[in-house]
């Protein structure tokens, strides 16, 4: 089953854009209540019966079963009846809303998050179940809105199914995303053609096994003056007042634009490397806790985690072999005889083997090693290569890098 999105820009007139922000709002208000409704029950029973707090405690009858998505979809539509406000949108965007509520309470069993937040404001609504003739060219059908146009950025997906659409209110307006899907089963891309090994960092973006260094594109630190003189006006106005909405609106469109440049940076240099490879290889790596040490405003500005995420897109897409390896050591191992060097100085740029004299850039040197270990890993033997395409002298195609792994 492939499973793609296609967003496209939105041009609503004023009574669309109207009917979208009430949608938005009626919306949170059904999260907010339900998440409430969940909180209420949990906190009735986190303690003994003689053990109240003496300020306030909640007290829910024994008897009251946990609010689950099934039973508060059914109270939805019972609260329809009385509520005029919930008649305006659709009922499988309120359902959608429940569902999401749902889906955050899961994350805390299953993958450790925190407890769900009360929400400021809701930026999408989702349409679970719609028809194929919703969407044509330049325009999409909205249940209960009806036609809204859309700029036709790129054709649309020929053969699929449409399964879902997603509206998004964003600062630079409302965009739709249409999810399509294709029932056919695509095999996993083989290892084949010319390995490529990848090695991130601050001082060049990346670093390849062929020897090509990119610089890091600082695209938040160019308009951080500009972000930090608009946030420094912003403290001095009334919260909620118009020129305070302004000013919000101006900070979030900068931010905007910080994050779709960086994307297609993104992409344009995915691209790139699957123009010169048939298989890549990257470390395997941990962002989140790299996000908090010293560089953290750096490593987010660079946004390793979703560049990962855009080029193993793109790697499938274009049929490269794509594969995380091991990350440990990697700038402490000699590729070209796997003599274990020892820890680095970070001014330290230029990795020397005093077994071998290999010499190179540090950077490259780390990307070989992990171009190596992602050719041990699917059981190939090892040619090591410098950038030039030579192969090293004193390499061994038979090297065991399992002490590396």
């Amino acid at each position: 089953m492939i499973t793609v999105n296609y967003e496209y820009k939105l041009k609503p007139n004023k009574a669309q854009i109207k009917t979208f922000n009430a949608w938005l709002s009626t919306c949170k208000k059904v999260y907010n209540y339900a998440l409430r409704e969940r909180k209420d029950w949990v906190n009735s029973r986190k303690s003994a019966v003689n053990a109240c707090s003496l300020v306030s405690e909640y007290i829910l009858p024994t008897d009251t079963p946990r609010p689950t998505y099934y039973s508060q979809c059914k109270s939805l539509t019972s609260a329809k009846k009385n509520i005029a406000e919930l008649t305006e949108p659709h009922i499988h965007v309120l359902q959608q809303t429940l569902r999401q509520l749902e889906a955050a309470f899961v994350a805390i069993w299953e993958r450790g998050h925190g407890f769900p937040r009360f929400k400021k404001k809701m930026r999408s609504f989702v349409y679970p179940d719609v028809k194929q003739k919703a969407v044509e060219p330049g325009r999409v059908k909205l249940p209960k809105i009806g036609w809204v146009r859309m700029r036709m950025s790129r054709p649309l997906p020929e053969g699929f199914v449409l399964k879902q659409m997603r509206v998004v209110k964003r600062s630079s307006g409302f965009f739709v995303m249409l999810t399509y899907q294709l029932g056919v089963q695509v095999p996993d891309v083989p290892f084949s053609g010319h390995p490529l090994g990848v090695d991130i960092g601050l001082d060049k973006y990346i670093a390849t096994s062929d020897g090509e260094l990119v610089s890091r594109p600082r695209l938040f630190n160019a308009l951080h003056r500009e972000l930090k003189l608009l946030q420094r006006r912003l403290k001095h106005k009334k919260k909620g007042s118009s020129n305070w909405l302004k000013l919000q609106n101006k900070i979030t469109r900068i931010h905007q634009r910080i994050n779709d440049t960086r994307k297609d940076w993104q992409f344009k240099l995915a691209h790139r490397l699957c123009d010169s490879a048939g298989a890549i290889f990257i470390e395997d790596i941990n962002f989140i806790a790299w996000a908090k040490g010293l560089f953290g405003k750096h490593t987010l500005d660079a946004a390793y985690g979703q560049f990962f995420n855009i080029l193993s897109y793109i790697c499938w897409k274009r049929d490269v072999f794509f594969l995380k390896v091991n990350k440990d050591y990697t700038s402490q191992i000699c590729p070209n005889c796997g003599t274990h060097r020892g820890k680095k100085d970070l001014s330290e740029r230029t990795h020397h083997c005093n077994n071998c004299g290999y010499t190179t850039n540090r950077d490259v040197a780390a990307a070989q090693v992990i171009r190596n270990r992602g050719i041990s890993a699917v059981g190939q033997p090892v040619e090591l290569q410098i950038a030039s395409g030579d192969v090293l002298p004193g390499a061994n195609s038979n090297i065991s890098l399992g002490k590396c792994l």
